[in-house]
Order: C-alpha cells, then sequence, then structure tokens
C-alpha cells in the first residue's frame, strides 16, 4: 500500500514540476514580450503583465509540492545538527504537522479565495480571477500529497531522516575528512610548523 502512494506521489509530483516549469517558461515570455512592446514599439502590451504574473503564482505554488518532497523547505540543518539521532524522527514528525498545518490553511482560505474572487476578471484580459488564485489551494493539496509521502518513506525506512545533503555538503564533509588527519598530526607535534 505504502509502495502504490509513493508512486503516485512521484508521478504526481513530477506532475506539478512539469506544470511548474512550463509556467515558468510563460512567465518569462510573456514578460520578454511585454519589455519588447513597451521599450522597443513603444506600444505596451496591456495583457502580458497580468498574464506573466499568474503565471509565475502557478509556478511557484506547484513548484513547492516538489520542495516539500525534497524537505527543503522546512529544514533548518542547524537543528538537525543539534539533536540527537535517536530524536530526529520525532523532529521530522513535528516539522510535517507545521508543514500540514500550514497547507491546510492556505487550502482552506485558498478556496475561501477563489470563490470570493469568481465574479471578477483579470485587467487587460476578459479572464476571472479565479483562475489565478486557484494556483494556491492545488499547489497546496499537491504539497500535502508530498508532505505525507516523506513522512511515508522515512518511518518506512525508505528514506533517511532529516534533510537531503547537496552536493556542496557533501563536498565540504569529504574535504574535512581528508584535512582532520593532517589536523591531528599537527597536534601531536605541538601544531603546525612555520
Amino acid at each position: 500500500m505504502v509502495d502504490l502512494f509513493l508512486r503516485f506521489e512521484r508521478q504526481l509530483t513530477r506532475l506539478a514540476m512539469a506544470v511548474a516549469v512550463v509556467m515558468l517558461v510563460v512567465s518569462v515570455s510573456f514578460s520578454f514580450y511585454q519589455v519588447l512592446t513597451r521599450f522597443i514599439f513603444n506600444a505596451p502590451s496591456t495583457w502580458t503583465e497580468v498574464a506573466a504574473r499568474t503565471a509565475m503564482i502557478w509556478c511557484v505554488f506547484m513548484a513547492a509540492a516538489a520542495t516539500f518532497r525534497g524537505g527543503y523547505m522546512m529544514a533548518v540543518e542547524a537543528i538537525y545538527k543539534v539533536v540527537p539521532q535517536r530524536l530526529l524522527l520525532v523532529l521530522e514528525i513535528a516539522i510535517v504537522l507545521c508543514c500540514l498545518l500550514v497547507l491546510v490553511v492556505l487550502i482552506h482560505y485558498g478556496i475561501l479565495m477563489t470563490r470570493r474572487v469568481a465574479n471578477q476578471t483579470m485587467s487587460g484580459m476578459n479572464i476571472s480571477m479565479a483562475y489565478a488564485y486557484a494556483a494556491i489551494p492545488i499547489g497546496a493539496g499537491f504539497a500535502i500529497v508530498s508532505v505525507v509521502a516523506r513522512l511515508l518513506a522515512q518511518l518506512t525506512g525508505r528514506e533517511a531522516v532529516g534533510p537531503d545533503l547537496g552536493e556542496a555538503e557533501v563536498e565540504m564533509h569529504d574535504l574535512r575528512q581528508q584535512t582532520m588527519p593532517e589536523a591531528a598530526e599537527d597536534g601531536e607535534r605541538g601544531g603546525p610548523r612555520s
């Protein structure tokens, strides 16, 4: 059952990232078109600014699912370093509960806001503002699935508990390991020689 849920989450997160990438490309393209029409042709477009902003909102909320899945949203590495190893899972559960609380609030108020602006149209476009606001509850819904999947993967031992080490962190750790024997030898000799 857990494997099925994790496969479902993986596909859902891929979909969310694909939508986020497309929305980023759309936002950048519309912004570029806005600059062209305003400064090159001296005839600013009336709809591209609103469309670019809406695309960027969708990009941020859809990409949130992948960042939550990787553990990058609420990860404070300093806390992970001071908490004993046996309490890391408790810390991770507390972080997940905080994330879920925020995401449920986003869904609730996002739905309320989307309903409230459903009859309003975006300036320069004859499209309901609800399409922009709908990114909030939809993105938060995707993120909830990602947060739960991350915790399930950690509880079942499929993933390590704690934030993922980035490449820079791994390289720093390797570098420290290589220089530690030299530092130990210098300490035995009475410090580095000048």
